[in-house]
């Protein structure tokens, strides 16, 4: 996402305020959508109802004009923003399981994206003034545990051992429904279709379509909330392998509102896909510089979701 953040005090509104006035400038992605859309992709921790007050406020303008609706945006709009600092832009406070001189773990929360505009990785270099880059990636609403380098050879060990599957990682999901089997490894073919940012699953090859597979083991189950826990593994790493493999084989993620059911989802009242990265551990070579890690196996301080089963 491309657009400008010119940081300028109105003075006229400071003393009620008491804040900096935001000015974005709207791209051609954004042309005939919703403002409230708009504002919400670029600060992350903007609700609906903040928004909503501010525009009864009158205190959003467009091309200079105060607007009180949640308008259609065109490419080029100016938008000036009165909203106070600490709530568009909360001060992040990212755990770290780890950290060496080589490499730091982060335990990255719900609602942050990896990279990109206001980041883990923004984040990141903010606290860090020498170079420190992320070597994969959680989906914005997926939790857990990313490992970010600390200097070039530790980032290309990183994704080398990434790529041939040297580091194992471990999810823990909750989802809907008790697997028939404590335990399996799941193989299918998945196709990802860009333009709707989503991807499908086939128990056969098709054109186009990529081998995946998943295992997972049952945690924990609760017969009386048709739940279960899983410990979950991959040995192929697709966009939203895991969250749309358990849906095919019909036990969705809860609160994932892209592969899930949505009658269920608001019967949890979970509006974000329960599944987060628990546990890294390694397997290098004994040529590679990051080999002292291989008897380290990096966890999250907690089950997550276990107290919700």
């Amino acid at each position: 996402m491309v657009f400008v953040v010119i940081y300028q005090i109105d003075k006229s509104r400071f003393f009620m305020y008491n804040t900096a006035m935001k000015i974005l400038i709207v791209p051609e992605k954004y042309n005939n959508k919703k403002l409230i859309n708009y504002l919400q992709d670029t600060y992350h921790s903007l609700s609906s109802s903040t928004i909503y007050k501010t525009l009864r406020k009158k205190d959003i303008r467009i091309n200079d004009k105060r607007i009180s609706d949640n308008c259609l945006l065109k490419t080029g709009d100016e938008i000036k923003v009165y909203i106070a600092d600490d709530i568009l832009e909360p001060k992040l406070d990212i755990p770290i399981v780890y950290e060496d001189d080589n490499i730091v773990v982060f335990d990255k929360p719900v609602g942050i994206e990896v990279t990109g505009d206001n980041s883990l990785a923004t984040y990141a270099k903010k606290e860090y003034s020498s170079f420190i880059e992320p070597c994969h990636r959680l989906d914005r609403n997926t939790s857990g545990l990313v490992i970010f380098a600390k200097n070039e050879n530790s980032l290309k060990s990183l994704l080398d051992a990434f790529k041939n599957h040297l580091i194992e990682k471990h999810y823990i999901a909750l989802v809907c429904g008790i697997p028939t089997e404590k335990s399996k490894r799941l193989e299918a073919y998945l196709f990802k279709d860009a333009k709707k940012a989503m991807v499908y699953i086939s128990d056969k090859p098709l054109s186009k379509y990529q081998k995946i597979i998943t295992s997972y083991r049952i945690i924990k189950i609760n017969k009386e909330k048709n739940l279960s826990l899983l410990d979950v593994t991959l040995e192929t790493g697709r966009t939203h392998q895991i969250r749309a493999h358990l849906a095919h084989i019909g036990h969705p993620i809860i609160g994932d509102g892209k592969y899930g059911i949505n009658e269920i989802n608001k019967k949890f009242k979970e509006k974000t896909q329960l599944l987060s990265s628990y546990s890294l551990s390694f397997n290098f070579s004994n040529e590679d510089p990051l080999n002292y890690l291989n008897n380290l196996t990096f966890k999250q301080k907690n089950i997550p979701f276990s107290n919700l089963i």
